[in-house]
């Protein structure tokens, strides 16, 4: 379990979008390890963890995009029914909102990897960790 930096980009939710971001990333050997969309009427919310942060925020920004650092937790679960229980159990108790959090693993995988956005992150690593 860790903190780590996310970006969130604020785009025009129209088609060739997210290739833009991808070719821009991937044209600078920065690595995509997770990733979400999410959309509304006129634009789109694409949240990401990347390779190389700092890089990646400059060259996000160079193309005249907002951009918005968050701290999160990555967190590597067991892939079993409550393991989320548990942990979102754990931070209300502790007074830890999640204002949003992502996962995801295969069906057959025994681990799972979640993105989870909490209102204070190194209380909640502290809360999680003990």
């Amino acid at each position: 379990m860790e903190i780590a930096t996310q970006l969130a980009l604020f785009l025009d939710n129209r088609p060739g979008t997210l290739a833009r971001v991808c070719d821009t990333l991937g044209d600078a050997g920065i690595n995509i390890y997770a990733l979400t969309t999410s959309d509304t009427v006129d634009h789109t919310v694409i949240r990401l963890l990347v390779s190389d942060t700092r890089r990646a925020l400059l060259l996000i920004e160079e193309r005249g995009t907002l951009v918005v650092e968050t701290e999160v937790l990555l967190i590597e679960g067991d892939n079993k029914p409550g393991s989320l229980t548990d942990i979102s159990h754990r931070l209300a108790k502790a007074r830890i909102n999640i204002e949003y959090c992502y996962m995801t693993t295969m069906p057959k995988s025994k681990k799972s990897l979640m993105v989870l956005r909490p209102s204070n992150a190194k209380k909640a690593l502290k809360v999680l960790q003990s």
